[in-house]
């Protein structure tokens, strides 16, 4: 039965976190918020609600491995597998200089975590990302997010990407409740059943964090990306993916290891790595222009 719920779980977390999304979006529109506000914040946290509501759950019951495991995992499905699959539907090109700042700062963000996780050599003290850690993480957060809302340009083109649908407040009230719950019960029932899973298959809970709830916490993220690629949207595409990643770096990491510290095991380095060198590769396609990387493939097996 806990494997029913477990995978019962993250349909009922991916639910809760769009409802919780759409009611709480509406109430901020009826409230006269503007449209660029309630992106950054309510839109853009909804991408990251379901890592952030395993990694609380995970947090409070100490679950260190799967804590940290979950947020690259995570990280690296979306850099490589999410625009990966967007590129391939469509070729990537960005315009203007936002997608290239943008992905300069989540490898800024992906480095201050290398290092916050391996002070332990300067320190001496064991290996993990402490409270102090989290603090400083959240506060990168609202600095990147005041830094935002001061540029009028991102405003301007953030605002007109934004669709906010408008519903009665009863209807979105309701959507905010059940959506709630969805999280709740959804993130429990994932949480619980990594337990037994780690317990019966003597897998470590990082591995299941980095493999089955990193894919499964990313599928928001693939599906927006997809069906920006399908409207030739890729700035979009590549935004959402990049724009999680940030978010479950410095909001989802920073608040599991402020309610408690999170124990973790340098043998992650190597996916750091991976990371870090994925977001350097996503770099270098937007600053280079290389818009047809995903067609070359393609192209070479025709000839």
């Amino acid at each position: 039965m806990t494997y029913f719920y477990f995978f019962l779980g993250f349909v009922v977390l991916l639910i809760g976190a769009k409802w919780l999304v759409d009611g709480a979006s509406s109430i901020g529109k009826k409230l006269g918020l503007p449209q660029i506000i309630i992106g950054l914040t309510i839109v853009a946290l909804g991408t990251s609600l379901p890592e952030l509501v395993i990694n609380i759950f995970a947090s409070i019951n100490g679950s260190s491995d799967l804590a940290i495991g979950n947020v690259i995992g995570s990280n690296i499905m979306n850099t490589l597998l999410i625009i990966g699959i967007a590129a391939i539907i469509y070729p990537i090109s960005m315009t203007g200089k936002k997608g290239v700042t943008d992905a300069f700062i989540v490898l800024a963000a992906t480095l201050v975590l290398l290092l916050l996780a391996n002070d332990y050599i300067l320190s001496g003290n064991e290996p993990n990302i402490s409270m102090i850690d989290g603090f400083i993480l959240l506060g990168l957060l609202i600095f990147f997010l005041v830094w935002t809302f001061l540029k009028k340009g991102a405003l301007q083109e953030e605002a007109e990407e934004s669709d906010i649908k408008s519903m009665k407040v009863s209807l979105s009230v309701g959507f905010i409740l059940l959506g709630s719950l969805g999280l709740f019960f959804g993130g429990k029932w994932i949480v619980n059943g990594v337990n037994q899973i780690s317990t019966d298959l003597g897998l470590a809970e990082s591995v299941i964090g980095l493999t089955i709830i990193a894919t499964a916490t990313s599928l928001p993220e693939l599906v927006t990306s997809v069906i920006a690629a399908l409207k030739k949207n890729t700035d979009l595409a590549v935004g959402n993916a990049i724009g999680s990643n940030l978010f479950n770096i410095l909001m989802v990491l920073g608040l599991s290891a402020v309610i408690h510290p999170i124990d973790y095991d340098t043998s992650l380095n190597n996916q750091l790595y991976i990371l870090i060198g994925a977001t350097v590769l996503i770099i270098l396609f937007i600053i280079f222009g290389v818009e047809k990387f995903s067609r070359i493939t393609v192209k070479s097996s025709t000839r």
